[in-house]
């Protein structure tokens, strides 16, 4: 479940002045695999670089993505070793196991309205499907479908900034989960990647999302197994945010940690 939680935690677009760097708290509420949980997190934002830090049980798990290096780092409070991933080589890997020219999106908005954070937010419907093998096996195919209201808060001051982030993101093929979660459930993580992508270009601000994840279908076994035991929902809510100037070093692995290569 420690994978299946990390997958769970998703980062909220949030505004930013244009060149600001931020500073944002959330909390993420899931369920799934027949357990569920909490979860607070602090996500940091310079440039291209994106630092997220959610508290797990007794640890905290620390992810840093570094867009123009190509490099994810993944570490915990518990140990002094750091998970190096090269996220091109594992964008070509998850392609594999991924059919997205069979993804089906669907962005709308719902005509509702409500007040989050002081600020007027307007409704959207997302439901994304996804074609996915496991391993890249034609014989372990299933279909992910996530869905769920997302609320957003138009033309935010930074939106075109920030937004631009995910976007690059998007284009180089990059999930916003462990890779290993990601392999395990790649039809999940290219889903997510490409909700981001959808909240970017929508020209507004997601202040708060309420998602399900389904999977089954495929016409096999294994997609009717994960059809009654694989689903799973979260909600994330904005605590706070804050602006700032951040340190160059916090986008960086601690000095001292052992840099593990991963594939």
């Amino acid at each position: 479940m420690k994978h299946a939680m990390i997958v769970l935690i998703p980062t909220v677009i949030l505004a930013v002045p244009a060149h600001a760097d931020l500073t944002l708290k959330q909390s993420t509420s899931g369920k799934g695999l027949g357990r569920s949980g909490q979860t607070t997190s602090t996500t940091y934002i310079k440039g291209g670089k994106m630092r997220s830090e959610a508290r797990i049980g007794d640890k905290v798990m620390t992810t840093i993505f570094d867009l123009d290096a190509q490099k994810m780092f993944v570490f915990d409070s518990k140990k002094k070793e750091v998970d190096v991933w090269d996220m091109a080589a594992f964008a070509q890997e998850l392609s594999r196991s991924v059919d997205t020219a069979g993804m089906k999106v669907s962005f709308k908005p719902n005509g509702k309205t409500k007040q989050i954070a002081g600020q007027n937010a307007a409704g959207y419907d997302l439901e994304i499907t996804v074609p996915a093998a496991m391993g890249g096996s034609k014989d372990m195919t299933m279909v992910v479908t996530m869905s769920g209201p997302t609320w957003m808060v138009k033309n935010a001051p930074g939106t075109e900034d920030y937004a631009r982030f995910y976007k690059a993101a998007a284009e180089k093929g990059w999930v916003f989960s462990d890779p290993r979660a990601a392999k395990g459930s790649p039809g999940q993580a290219r889903a997510m990647a490409e909700m981001y992508r959808q909240l970017a270009e929508a020209g507004g601000i997601a202040y708060e999302t309420d998602v399900q994840v389904k999977m089954g279908g495929g016409g096999n076994p294994l997609g009717g197994l994960l059809g009654k035991i694989g689903n799973v929902s979260f909600q994330t809510t904005v605590q706070s945010a804050e602006t700032g100037a951040l340190a160059d070093d916090l986008f960086a692995p601690p000095a001292g940690y052992k840099l593990k290569p991963k594939k």
